[in-house]
C-alpha cells in the first residue's frame, strides 16, 4: 500500500489531532476530558499548528485507526478551534494557561521550533556571518536533525571547530539565552519562546545519531583528540539505527508493533541486510509476509526518506525505553559483526 507524503509526515500526536478534529468540537471535548493534562497540552498544540490536511491523508489516518471511513473530507486545525474545544470541559483560566503555553510569550511559537522549520541552506547563510561560538550556541539548542543537516554545509575545518565548541559548551545562563533569542527574533524570526534544553552531551549525541555515518567517522578522530573525555561521554550516549538490531526479541517486536504507518518498511529499505533480517526474524510468519509486501509496495525510495524513517524508529525506541516498555541494549550486549551485516 502506498501512502501520501502528507500522511507519512504526520507524527502520532498529529494523527490524534486529526481524529479529534474529525469528530467535532462537542465530541472532541468529551474525549479530551478523559486525558491527563500533559496529553491535553500535546493534542491541543498539535491541533493549533496542524493547518490544512488534505482528504486523502485524513482518510489514511482514519483507516490506520480502523475507523472504516472512506472519502473523508479535509480538516483544518487552528488556535481558535483548539481553544473552543478546550473551553468545552476546562475552566476559562486553565484554557488560558494551556493556550498561553502553546502560543508562547509575545508571538505564539517556540523560537527554536520556528528556526528549525527553515531551510538548512538559509540557516547556514545566516549563521555564516556569526562567530563559531555563537553558531555552537545556536546549533546546540535546535533539534538534532536540523543541526545535522546544517553542519555539513560549513567548510570542514570550521565544522569541526564548531562541533568542538558545542562539546565544550557549558549550560548557558538565562541572560545569554535571552540575548540569543532576542537577536534571532530581531534579525531573522517573528516569534520568541524561552525554554531550556536537555543535557548538552545528549543533544550532541542525538545530532551525531542523525549525521551521515561516513561524515561522523571522518570528523570523530579530530574531535576525540580535541576533547577526549567529553567525546567519549558523548559516544556512550549515542544510539544509532544499527543498534536496534541488538534489542532483545521481545523489545524489537514491541518496537515494530508500536511504529505507525510505513515507518518500518521505509526504514528497512535503507538498512543493511543483517539489520533487515534481524527485524524480520522478530516477527511472526504472517507479520513477516505483510512487512515484505509493504516494503515491495513502496517502490523506489529516496535515501533521505529511509534515513528519516530510521530516525523516527530511534526516537520511538528511546520513548518506549523511557516508559520502561522496552530495554535498550547496553555496552555489554553483543555487537553484530561485519559478517552479520
Amino acid at each position: 500500500m502506498k501512502y501520501t507524503p502528507e500522511y507519512v509526515s504526520l507524527r502520532g500526536v498529529e494523527k490524534a489531532a486529526v481524529l479529534f478534529l474529525c469528530v467535532g468540537e462537542e465530541r472532541g471535548s468529551e474525549l479530551m476530558s478523559q486525558l491527563d493534562e500533559a496529553e491535553i497540552q500535546q493534542i491541543t498544540q498539535a491541533m493549533a499548528l496542524l493547518g490544512t490536511i488534505p482528504a486523502s491523508a485524513v482518510e489514511e489516518v482514519l483507516v490506520e485507526f480502523q475507523a472504516g471511513i472512506v472519502g473523508a473530507s479535509g480538516v483544518v486545525g487552528s488556535f481558535e478551534i483548539a481553544e473552543r474545544m478546550l473551553a468545552g470541559f476546562l475552566p476559562k483560566q486553565k484554557v488560558s494557561e494551556i493556550m498561553s503555553e502553546i502560543r508562547g510569550p509575545a508571538s505564539g511559537r517556540n523560537i527554536w521550533e520556528t528556526f528549525a522549520t527553515l531551510n538548512e541552506q538559509m540557516i547556514h547563510t545566516y549563521l555564516s556571518g556569526e562567530t563559531d561560538q555563537t553558531i555552537a550556541a545556536i546549533l546546540s539548542r535546535v533539534k538534532p536533525d536540523v543541526a545535522a543537516r546544517v553542519l555539513p554545509l560549513f567548510e570542514r575545518d570550521r565544522m569541526t571547530g564548531i562541533v568542538g565548541r558545542m562539546i565544550a559548551l557549558e549550560t548557558l545562563p538565562r541572560f545569554s539565552i535571552d540575548v540569543l533569542e532576542e537577536t534571532l527574533e530581531k534579525d531573522f524570526l517573528r516569534s520568541v519562546s524561552r525554554r531550556t534544553g536537555p543535557d548538552p552531551h545528549q543533544r550532541i549525541a542525538d545530532m551525531f545519531n542523525k549525521l551521515d555515518s561516513g561524515l561522523f567517522e571522518e570528523i570523530s578522530g579530530t574531535l576525540a583528540a580535541q576533547s577526549p573525555q567529553a567525546f567519549a561521554a558523548i559516544k556512550q550516549k549515542m544510539f544509532t539505527f544499527d543498534d536496534l538490531a541488538r534489542l532483545d526479541q521481545n523489545s524489537l517486536s514491541r518496537l515494530i508493533r508500536s511504529a505507525e504507518g510505513p515507518v518500518v518498511p521505509l526504514a528497512l529499505r535503507g538498512a543493511k541486510k543483517g539489520i533487515r533480517d534481524r527485524f524480520i526474524e522478530a516477527l511472526t510468519v504472517r507479520a513477516r509476509e505483510m512487512l515484505l509486501e509493504e516494503m515491495a509496495a513502496l517502490g523506489p525510495v529516496r535515501a533521505r526518506d529511509a534515513r528519516d524513517a530510521q530516525d523516527k524508529l530511534i526516537d520511538l525506541a528511546n520513548d518506549l525505553a523511557r516508559q520502561n516498555i522496552i530495554r535498550l541494549p547496553s555496552e555489554d550486549d553483543p555487537l553484530l559483526t561485519e559478517a552479520d551485516l
